[in-house]
């Protein structure tokens, strides 16, 4: 929207605004501080338009105050009645590339809209929301082409009567983010199906699940094996199956071996009925041939794996007990195995490692400090990361960030969801079914589903050196269908996951995809 007001506040900007632009190498590899006063020190508590900032709209309710993310100052947005406002600063001289806005923040959430924004830099405007965080500092990042040597760096409030933002330690730099990974897991899929299921458009149109997800953006699907499950879906013939679908629409695909016939996770790693009684070293085998022999039939048909789990949120190891965390050199025996099957069937394949928990850096450090020390071979690092169970935003970037800088993998996460309702669909109480168990901030409605994906992809993308590959949605299409419950030896289980699908209890696809369209 063009605001001649706005226009003519910019152009009375302090002339060395420009001039630090001008004299930033178009190449710079490191960040470098090109905004005016990003961090606000500039002038004190108090100050309704900082020094190298322009304001419009509900001005009084754009200021500067003490305590800020380093230093002594922040900005703010605060009003006790109802306000909008955009804090604003006009770059110019810039040479053309592309360019990442860096920014911490907190939120009270609760606005119509509360984010940071690249505009009039010459292509679409690029927007970050701000993710509600109400005493931890989050790091958020926008990037953005520019094409006419200026941009628009842009913090927005559209906010209700006693919503607040801080900002602070914004800098603008060259260089590009985004997300490689715009994922989902849709195991639950053929078995659905088969089972009746039915997906629907946002309109109502009957459609493929698998399209319509694509069409929302997605491009990487991920599908569990297990070994021999009891109804005879996650097992290799309906991977091989499914894995048709997911390429022929054009998306990627990661294979989450659990190594188990059932569910594997921190709680249960529970060998294959086939592989009981195998000694630790015919297990080494057992992974090796069973992983090739997946992934080899992958490849056979044309469907190449791109990405592998060797294991599923083994926090405390897999094929218990022998592969324990009790017993690293063991463990590490079996991970190398199951590695070195994958680079057998395809070397440009990459193996991640998949820990749940992202906010907790102190056993996430101490599990690959392990790995390190027991030679374990791996590409990428997968984190599940449910905030309702693992901890604040605050705490999971921490972790990200952490994992990176240590070990120098890049990092995604695994697994997250989010309910659209509270309400269930079948007999099953839901695993998230009260609003004590929700995320502060964030409501179980389409739109509370919708921003918090787009929190946790904000702090994916924000991992330093473009190592946050991106996220992947926890069982998309697990929407209650009779018969298709948690346990596949009980076809009356019900399911406790359905309000926390993409598809609502129409069957139609929420809101929440648009996430997938992220930068």
């Amino acid at each position: 929207m063009f605001h001649p007001r706005r226009t003519l506040r910019a152009l009375l900007l302090p002339l060395v605004a420009g001039l630090a632009l001008i004299a930033l190498p178009a190449t710079s590899a490191h960040a470098a501080a090109t905004v005016a006063n990003g961090g606000f020190e500039s002038d004190g508590a108090g100050v309704a338009a900082p020094t190298g900032w322009s304001e419009y709209g509900d001005t009084g309710a754009s200021y500067t105050e003490s305590g800020g993310h380093s230093g002594s100052y922040r900005l703010s947005h605060y009003s006790a009645s109802a306000y909008k406002v955009e804090t604003y600063q006009y770059l110019s001289g810039l040479t053309n590339g592309s360019y990442t806005l860096t920014a911490w923040v907190r939120s009270s959430g609760g606005q119509n809209s509360a984010y940071m924004s690249l505009k009039n830099c010459g292509s679409s405007e690029q927007r970050t929301d701000l993710p509600v965080s109400t005493s931890s500092w989050v790091r958020i990042v926008t990037s953005i082409k520019v094409t006419g040597n200026q941009c628009t760096i842009s913090i927005n409030s559209d906010a209700n009567a006693g919503n607040w933002i801080n900002v602070d330690d914004l800098t603008f730099a060259s260089g590009s983010t985004g997300l490689a990974v715009k994922g989902a897991d849709i195991s639950s899929l053929a078995k659905s199906e088969a089972l009746g299921g039915v997906y629907r458009t946002s309109s109502g149109t009957t459609g493929d699940a698998v399209t319509i997800l694509k069409n929302a953006g997605m491009n990487y699907a991920r599908l569990k094996v297990w070994v021999d499950p009891a109804d005879g879906y996650n097992n290799k013939t309906r991977v091989l199956a499914m894995a048709k679908r997911v390429k022929a629409a054009g998306m990627k695909l990661l294979v989450d071996f659990h190594y188990s016939d059932s569910w594997a996770d921190p709680g249960k790693q529970t060998k294959p009925a086939a592989w009981s009684s195998h000694t630790y070293s015919q297990l080494k085998t057992d992974v090796y041939n069973h992983t090739y022999d997946v992934l080899n039939a992958l490849k056979a048909q044309g469907t190449t794996a791109d990405m592998v789990q060797v294991g599923n949120e083994i926090n405390g190891g897999m094929l218990w007990s022998e592969g324990s965390t009790d017993n690293w050199s063991q463990l590490a025996g079996l991970l190398n195995s199951g590695y070195s099957a994958v680079k057998a069937v395809s070397a440009g394949t990459r193996v991640a490692l998949h820990l749940a928990n992202a906010g907790d850096d102190s056993t996430v450090r101490w599990w690959f400090d392990n790995a390190k020390t027991y030679g374990v071979n791996y590409d990428v690092i997968g984190l599940s990361y449910y905030g309702y169970w693992h901890g604040s935003l605050a705490a999971a970037q921490t972790t990200l960030d952490d994992v990176v800088s240590r070990y120098g993998k890049p990092v995604f996460v695994a697994e997250t969801a989010y309910p659209f309702t509270l309400a269930q669909d079948d007999s099953l109480e839901n695993q998230i079914d009260t609003t004590g168990e929700l995320v502060t901030g964030y409501p179980a409605t389409q739109a509370g589903q919708l921003a918090w994906m787009n929190a946790v992809a904000n702090i994916v993308e924000a991992v330093p050196g473009n190592k946050g590959l991106g996220v992947f949605y926890w069982e998309a299409t697990w929407t209650a269908v009779t018969g298709n419950g948690w346990d596949p030896t009980d076809s009356a289980s019900g399911n406790g996951w359905e309000n926390q699908a993409l598809f609502d209890y129409n069957d139609k696809a929420t809101s929440a995809m648009s996430w997938f369209s992220h930068r």
